[in-house]
């Protein structure tokens, strides 16, 4: 038999490899589908609980501070179309409920677009208290927005007709692609920023699972031993740039099986070792659309339905938009790893890539400082104790306070309070101190209403305990006088420290 010419045959193994890449089993997408609305309720709950001081006119992030914050009208949030309290509070009602629509698959379609809007509009409202899991959970909306995500194990396809003929029991277009390069893109950018002499030295992970860094007492004893933590580190950095390429290039049945099982028990360490808020559990909604159909058919048996070739087809004008959106995204990420050169991207470019939420900035755990730092909020109160108002009130630790950043009220005052000394998220340091201040005082008698309140940010440089000490006073509350004391921005001398150290108020 006359085999074809070589470019066709090429072109074949060209078409078979990207349809076993990017082809997706509806049972796993409806496995996403619904994790993925679990997580959205859950991060409204989560989110209620600092809802007065995080989406209120009066809170940490006022409406017009937030708006300059950003920089640009193409950031756009709901929650941005009034200042006061109910519209934030509306904008989170409707991530949960959208997220429970979408739980169980009714209105599908209309529930993903609406969960992306709201969950997009809640993460820009509260920016410097968003992490990468926040992000990442943007972007997997987005594309599912392209997806049939009501397939299966939905109330959509309960009540769907049958005279509509047979359901698809896998789906191949471009926005599984999408999805697809989405996983990839967010390890591989993560293992790229790990390149670099600390990561290299295998000390990175031992000082990133201390409870002064975003480690939690399970990870911190991991990190105290050497040898694990060594071996652990470099174990992270090589699955991250390898197992992206694999997941693209090698889309076997035993290769796809091995990541969603690596990738599973990684992000369930994340959670028990780390407090990085919902990331880990983001991370396992990602990869169960790439959960194999064999695995399925194992786990759950046989679908019912027979497969139908190109089934869920989307339509042109949706082609051309998630197609467009893909190529924002890789502008993005080859942007931010300099690969563009170090010019900024061009004004519409820029805008739409960040209308669309598909910032590609995925260097997570990049750079890991070999320090300790801790904060703390040193208030005083009107019956003459110092209590630290960050840790719900307990007796105030000035140097490593128990618990380290996973003894905050959260994980979102976690992030907050990490990045707060920077330059540019400085200009939210007194809205912060008010706000807290006056939370405190509302919730509390007369004679345990908060008189002062300072916000230190502290730095040792090496890990041993006798390290030198930088205290940097980040917030204070009442504001201070214009005679230079209590400078924001400065450092306190060594004299200052002691002399607060000493103070007989403080514990």
């Amino acid at each position: 038999m006359e085999q074809p010419p070589a470019p066709r045959r090429l072109a074949q193994a060209v078409r078979r490899w990207l349809r076993a890449s990017f082809t997706l089993d509806v049972r796993g997408l409806a496995a996403f589908r619904c994790l993925l609305g679990v997580v959205l309720v859950a991060d409204c709950l989560l989110r209620a609980r600092d809802f007065g001081l995080m989406f209120t006119p009066d809170g940490i992030f006022p409406p017009d501070l937030i708006r300059s914050f950003h920089g640009t009208p193409a950031k756009w949030s709901l929650a941005f179309l009034s200042d006061a309290a109910w519209c934030g509070g509306l904008v989170l009602a409707a991530e949960g409920v959208a997220g429970a629509f979408l739980a169980i698959g009714c209105w599908t379609r209309l529930a993903t677009v609406a969960a992306w809007v709201a969950t997009a509009s809640v993460v820009q409202r509260t920016a410097p208290a968003t992490n990468a899991g926040d992000l990442w959970l943007v972007c997997l909306l987005f594309w599912s927005m392209f997806l049939p995500l009501g397939a299966a194990w939905s109330l959509d396809a309960r009540g769907r007709n049958p005279a509509c003929g047979p359901s698809a029991t896998a789906v191949c277009s471009i926005a599984t692609a999408a999805l697809v390069l989405q996983v990839a893109a967010v390890y591989f950018g993560a293992g790229l920023a790990k390149c670099n002499a600390t990561w290299f030295s295998g000390e990175a992970l031992a000082h990133a699972l201390s409870v002064h860094d975003h480690g939690r007492p399970l990870g911190m004893l991991i990190g105290d031993v050497n040898w694990l933590s060594v071996l652990l580190t470099w174990t992270v950095l090589g699955v991250e740039l390898v197992a992206p390429i694999l997941l693209v290039a090698c889309p076997t049945l035993a290769v796809r099986t091995a990541l969603v099982a690596v990738f599973g028990l990684l992000h369930i360490s994340i959670w028990a070792t780390m407090t990085v808020g919902l990331f880990a559990w983001v991370g396992i909604t990602a990869w169960l659309p790439l959960v194999p159909g064999p695995v399925w058919d194992a786990l759950v048996g046989r679908p019912t339905t027979a497969p139908v070739a190109g089934a869920a087809r989307l339509r042109r004008g949706a082609s051309l938009a998630c197609g467009g959106a893909i190529l924002l995204a890789a502008v993005s990420f080859a942007h931010f790893r300099g690969w563009l050169g170090a010019a900024a991207l061009p004004r519409p470019v820029a805008a739409a890539i960040a209308a669309c939420c598909m910032e590609q900035e995925w260097s997570m755990f990049g750079a890991v400082p070999l320090q300790v730092q801790w904060v703390y909020g040193r208030g005083l109160l009107a019956d003459g104790r110092v209590v630290d108002l960050l840790r719900g009130g307990r007796p105030l630790e000035q140097e490593r306070p128990a618990g380290g950043f996973g003894s905050l009220l959260s994980h979102r005052w976690h992030k907050f309070f990490w990045i707060l000394p920077r330059p540019r998220v400085r200009v939210f340091a007194e809205p912060t101190a008010a706000a807290l201040a006056h939370d405190w005082n509302t919730r509390h008698a007369e004679r345990e209403q908060v008189r002062s309140l300072e916000i230190r940010y502290a730095v040792q440089g090496t890990t041993a305990a006798d390290a030198p000490l930088q205290d940097m006073l980040v917030a204070a509350w009442p504001p201070r006088d214009g005679d230079g004391q209590g400078n924001l921005d400065r450092l306190l001398e060594s004299a200052s420290v002691d002399s607060a150290r000493d103070d007989p108020r403080t514990p």
